[in-house]
C-alpha cells in the first residue's frame, strides 16, 4: 500500500515538474465545430438558431472516436432568421454612415433545437475553431456579441455560460420573464417582449369571453413554466377556475400520453396552451390520434400563426384557435435577398465561392438547404425576422459609438473592446441612471436616463432602448365554442368550495340592505323620527305666537328641527348596496348636518347666556348677539365642516371595498374610509362644537328661570357624547354589515335624544300645560314648578 501511495506521488510530481517547464498555450480538445455559414470581419457577431429540428446522435460505445452530431428537416421559420442577419449585416457593411471603415463577420450555428447542440455551439463561439501551437490563452473571446436563441431554455443556457464573459446576448424570440432578471442575466437583452404581458393578456381574454373553466397546459421548460406561472396568477385574480394544469417535454412521451388523457377525461372545453412550437406539434399529433376534437385553444406567439402546424389532421383541434402573435414588419428588399443575392455571395456552396473554408468538407450536408433556393411564398408570414433585424443593427449602433465613429472620418480600429468600461485608474464607477417613486402616479413612477448607462460590452445605447416592451398584435380568428360554467377544486378568492369540495361557488356578497330585518327596522325608526321631527315642527308653527316657541329664538328652533331631520334621512343613505357615489355621500351628508344640528343647539346655548347677561343693569350685550349674529355663527360653524369635508373627497374619498379577510365563506361589501385622517376630522369637529355646547350648556343651567332651556340642552348634549364615545370601540369590534348598523344606531340615538330632551319639555307644555305658556310664567313671576 506504501509502495502505490509512493509510485502515484512520484509521477504527480513529474508530471507537475514537467507541465511547468513548458509554455502554456490554448489547446483544442477533441475536433472543432465549425459553424453552418461564417464571415470574417474587423468584429464578429455570432448566431445561435435550431435551423434543422432532428438531432441524429452518434455512437457513444466508445469502440471508436464519437462523430459530431448531425442534423436534419430543415425549420424554414429560423433558417429565414439566419438570412435575415446575413441581409442586415450586409446592408450595414455597404453602409457610408454606420461603421464607415469597419466591416462585420459572422459565425452562425445551427443548433437542431437540441440543448446538448447548442451548449456545444455556444462554447465554440466563445472559443474559436482552432488554435496554433504558439497560441496563448489571452481571454478575449473571438465574437463581440451573440443573437440567439430562438428558445427560451436554449438562451437561459447561453446566457448563464456567456455572463461571466460579459459577452452580450440578444434575442429575438425568446421571452421568458425569467431572463428579465438582470442579477442572473447581467449581459443578456432581448427585442421581444416578456411573456409578462402575454400571459396576463391570456387571462383577460378568458374573462372577456366569460369562460370560467378552463384547463392549461404549458412547456415543462423555462418558458412554459414561468410564463403558465403568471397566467395561473392572473387567472385567480381575475376569477378563473382551471380545472388541470399539465407539463411535459418533448422527449417525454410517457408524461405527454398523461396530459393527452387529462384532456379526454376533463370537463373543460377551453384550452390554455403555453407549449413552443415543438411540444404542440407533439400535442396535435397526439390528440389526432386519439380523435379529441371540439376544444377552444388558447395559444401563446410560439404557435398560434405556424403554418407548419396546420394539416387535414390537426386543423380539427385547432380550427377557431385564439392567441397573441407577434407583429409582422416586412424588411424591404428582403423576398428578392432571400432567392438570389443569399444563393450567390453568402452561401457556403454557391458557384462563386471559388476558396471554400477547410472545415467544409462537403456541400452534401447543405443539399436540404438548396431545396428553398427559389422559394420565398413564406417572406410575407415571418414575424421573428424583423426582430433579428433589429437585434444585428442594435448591435452596430453600439459599436458605432464604442468605436468613436464619425462620418467621412471612420472608426478607430485600433480601439480594444472591453467587456466592461472602466475609470482611468482601473476603478468601477457607480452612475445613478433613474429612479422609482411609489408616491407617485403610475405614469410617473419611474424616470430613466438611458444616456448616463454603460451598457454591457460598452456604452450599448441602443441595446437599451430595445429592453422595452413590444406590440403584439391579437390574431383573432372565428371560433364557436359552448362556454362552460364550472369551477375547479381550489377556489380564487371570490369562491368558495360547496359541502362535497368539487365546486367553487361565489362567496355570499354580504352588506346591509333595504329587504332584510335589520335594514327594515332601521328605516322604520329613520322614517320615525323624521315623522316625529315633521309633527313637532307643524306643532311649533302653529304656536309660533306663544311664549314658549319665541324664547330662545324661534328661528333656531326651526332650523334645529330642519337638521334633526337631515339626520334622520342620512341614515338611509348607509343601507343598500356601496358605490362609489353612496360612500362619498353617507359620511359628508352624516358630517355636515350633525355639524347644522349642534351649531343651531349651541347658538341658542349663547342666547341663554346672553339673554341672561342682558338682564343686568346697564348691560346691552345682546346687539352682539341678535338675531343676525346667530344665523352668521351658525353658517360659519357649518361652513368649516363642508371645508374638511371637500378636502377630505378631493384627497382621498371613501369608496367600495370587497373585505374579504374577515370571513373565509363571505365578502364584506363595505365602504373604505379612503383617508383615516378625513373621517378623523369630521367626527373631531363634531365633538369640538358637541363639547363646546355641554359646556356653555353646563354653565347656565342654574340660571334663575322658570324655563331654563340650558337645563334640557346639558342633558342632550350628554346623551350625544354617550352615545357618540360607546360608538367608537362598537364600530371597530362590529363585523360585517353590523359595523354599519351601529353607525346608523348612533345617528338614530344621538338625533332622537337631541329631539326629545329640547323639545318635548316644550311640546308637553303646549299639548297639555297651556296655561304656563305665558310670559309671566316663562320670566318666572309666577311660582311653579319648573320642566
Amino acid at each position: 500500500m506504501l509502495g502505490m501511495l509512493f509510485f502515484l506521488y512520484t509521477l504527480l510530481l513529474f508530471i507537475l515538474l514537467h507541465t511547468k517547464a513548458e509554455k502554456p498555450f490554448c489547446r483544442m480538445m477533441g475536433d472543432p465545430n465549425y459553424p453552418l455559414i461564417s464571415k470574417d470581419g474587423d468584429v464578429t457577431i455570432g448566431a445561435l438558431f435550431p435551423i434543422r429540428s432532428i438531432e441524429t446522435l452518434p455512437s457513444f460505445e466508445f469502440t471508436q472516436k464519437p462523430q459530431l452530431l448531425s442534423c436534419s428537416s430543415v425549420n424554414l421559420r429560423d433558417f429565414r432568421m439566419a438570412q435575415t442577419m446575413i441581409f442586415a449585416i450586409d446592408e450595414i457593411n455597404n453602409s457610408k454612415s454606420l461603421l464607415p471603415n469597419i466591416s462585420i463577420g459572422y459565425r452562425i450555428y445551427d443548433t437542431c433545437g437540441s440543448r446538448l447542440s447548442s451548449m456545444s455551439a455556444t462554447m465554440a463561439l466563445m472559443n474559436g475553431q482552432e488554435f496554433a501551437a504558439e497560441d496563448t490563452c489571452d481571454g478575449q473571446s473571438p465574437i463581440h456579441a451573440i443573437i440567439g436563441e430562438t428558445e427560451s431554455s436554449a438562451t437561459v443556457i447561453l446566457s448563464r455560460t456567456t455572463g461571466p464573459f460579459k459577452i452580450p446576448v440578444i434575442s429575438h424570440s425568446a421571452t421568458c420573464e425569467c431572463l428579465s432578471n438582470r442579477k442572473n442575466y447581467p449581459s443578456f437583452f432581448r427585442t421581444i417582449a416578456s411573456d409578462y404581458h402575454q400571459s396576463r393578456a391570456l387571462a383577460y381574454i378568458i374573462k372577456h369571453f366569460g369562460w370560467s373553466w378552463v384547463g392549461a397546459v404549458n412547456s415543462d421548460n423555462d418558458y412554459g413554466n414561468n410564463g403558465m406561472g403568471i397566467f395561473l396568477n392572473t387567472a385567480q385574480e381575475e376569477g378563473i377556475c382551471v380545472e388541470y394544469s399539465e407539463k411535459f417535454y418533448r422527449t417525454e412521451p410517457e408524461k405527454l400520453r398523461k396530459v393527452v388523457a387529462t384532456i379526454k377525461k376533463s370537463t373543460a372545453k377551453v384550452i390554455v396552451v403555453f407549449l413552443t412550437s415543438f411540444e404542440m406539434e407533439n400535442l396535435l399529433e397526439q390528440l389526432s390520434t386519439e380523435n379529441i376534437t371540439g376544444l377552444q385553444m388558447i395559444g401563446v406567439e410560439a404557435w398560434i400563426t405556424a403554418k407548419s402546424l396546420i394539416g387535414p389532421n390537426s386543423f380539427r383541434v385547432l380550427g377557431g384557435s385564439l392567441g397573441f402573435a407577434v407583429r409582422k414588419i416586412n424588411i424591404e428588399g428582403f423576398a428578392d435577398y432571400v432567392i438570389k443575392s443569399f444563393w450567390e455571395t453568402a452561401f457556403p456552396c454557391s458557384q462563386r465561392e471559388r476558396n471554400l473554408p477547410q472545415y467544409a468538407l462537403s456541400c452534401n450536408i447543405y443539399q436540404d438547404l438548396l431545396v428553398l433556393k427559389n422559394y420565398n411564398e413564406d417572406v410575407p408570414e415571418q414575424r421573428y425576422s424583423s426582430n433579428v433585424y433589429k437585434a444585428v443593427y442594435a448591435v452596430a449602433h453600439s459599436l458605432h459609438s464604442l468605436l468613436k465613429c464619425k462620418e467621412n472620418k471612420g472608426c478607430e480600429k485600433d480601439l480594444k473592446i472591453q467587456p466592461q468600461q472602466k475609470d482611468s485608474d482601473g476603478s468601477i464607477q457607480f452612475t445613478p441612471v433613474g429612479y422609482y417613486d411609489a408616491s407617485l402616479p403610475p405614469d410617473q413612477r419611474f424616470v430613466l436616463k438611458t444616456e448616463n448607462i454603460i451598457w454591457t460590452g460598452g456604452q450599448l445605447e441602443e441595446l437599451g432602448k430595445l429592453h422595452k416592451k413590444e406590440d403584439l398584435s391579437a390574431v383573432m380568428i372565428v371560433f364557436h365554442v359552448q362556454k362552460e360554467k364550472s369551477v375547479m377544486r381550489q377556489c380564487p378568492a371570490e369562491y368558495w368550495s360547496n359541502a362535497e369540495k368539487n365546486k367553487c361557488v361565489l362567496k355570499v356578497v354580504e352588506f346591509l340592505s333595504f329587504t332584510e330585518v335589520m335594514g327594515i327596522v332601521l328605516v322604520f325608526f329613520s322614517l320615525f323620527g323624521v315623522g316625529l321631527t315633521a309633527l313637532v315642527a307643524i306643532l311649533f308653527y302653529s304656536k309660533k305666537d306663544t311664549p314658549i316657541v319665541k324664547a330662545n329664538n324661534s328661528e333656531l328652533s326651526f332650523l334645529l328641527l330642519f337638521s334633526l331631520t337631515l339626520c334622520f334621512l342620512c341614515s338611509l343613505t348607509f343601507i343598500g348596496q356601496p358605490t362609489e357615489w353612496s360612500c362619498m355621500l353617507r359620511h359628508t351628508a352624516f358630517g355636515i348636518t350633525f355639524v347644522l344640528c349642534i351649531s343651531c343647539v349651541l347658538g341658542k346655548t349663547i342666547v341663554v347666556l346672553m339673554a341672561f347677561k342682558a338682564t343686568l343693569p346697564g348691560s346691552n350685550v345682546m346687539k352682539w348677539f341678535g338675531p343676525a349674529q346667530q344665523r352668521l355663527s351658525v353658517l360659519a360653524f357649518t361652513l368649516i365642516q363642508v371645508l374638511i369635508c371637500v378636502l377630505w373627497l378631493t384627497i382621498s374619498p371613501p369608496f367600495p371595498h370587497k373585505n374579504m379577510k374577515y370571513y373565509k365563506d363571505k365578502i364584506i361589501l363595505e365602504c373604505s374610509l379612503g383617508s383615516t385622517i378625513g373621517f378623523s376630522a369630521v367626527l373631531g369637529y363634531i365633538g369640538l362644537l358637541a363639547v363646546l355646547c355641554f359646556i356653555l350648556a353646563f354653565l347656565a343651567r342654574t340660571l334663575p328661570d322658570n324655563f331654563n332651556e340650558a337645563k334640557f340642552i346639558t342633558f342632550s348634549m350628554l346623551i350625544f357624547c354617550a352615545v357618540w364615545i360607546t360608538f367608537i370601540p362598537s364600530y371597530v369590534s362590529s363585523p360585517g354589515k353590523f359595523t354599519v348598523a351601529v353607525e346608523i344606531f348612533a345617528i338614530l340615538a344621538s338625533s332622537f335624544g337631541l329631539l326629545f330632551c329640547i323639545f318635548a319639555p316644550k311640546c308637553f307644555i303646549i299639548l297639555l300645560k297651556p296655561e304656563q305658556n305665558t310670559k309671566q310664567h316663562m320670566m318666572g313671576k309666577v311660582p311653579s314648578k319648573s320642566y
